[in-house]
């Protein structure tokens, strides 16, 4: 199952990014999704490397297995779990 949360509508609005970012990983593990997409947009990265800093705190990194960086979109994010 893959999980998709589109961060457009929600580029200026720090805290709210910050609470559907951890709805988003919430949601994939309750559903034991095993992909989540996160589009931050390409922009000026800002936003990018706020996901970013949000994925690498330590109670968050816990949580998944491993994030990739679209290669060919770099306006793209994509965060692995693995379930036992």
């Amino acid at each position: 199952m893959k999980l998709k949360l589109d961060l457009h509508p929600l580029y200026n609005r720090g805290g709210e990014i910050d609470k559907a970012l951890r709805g988003i990983i919430d949601e994939a593990i309750r559903k034991k999704a095993t992909e989540v997409e996160i589009i931050p947009g390409k922009g000026s990265g800002q936003l990018k490397k706020k996901v970013l800093r949000f994925l690498e705190q330590k109670e968050i990194k816990a949580l998944y297995h491993r994030i990739d960086k679209d290669a060919k979109n770099h306006g793209r994010l994509f965060v692995y779990f693995r379930y036992k």
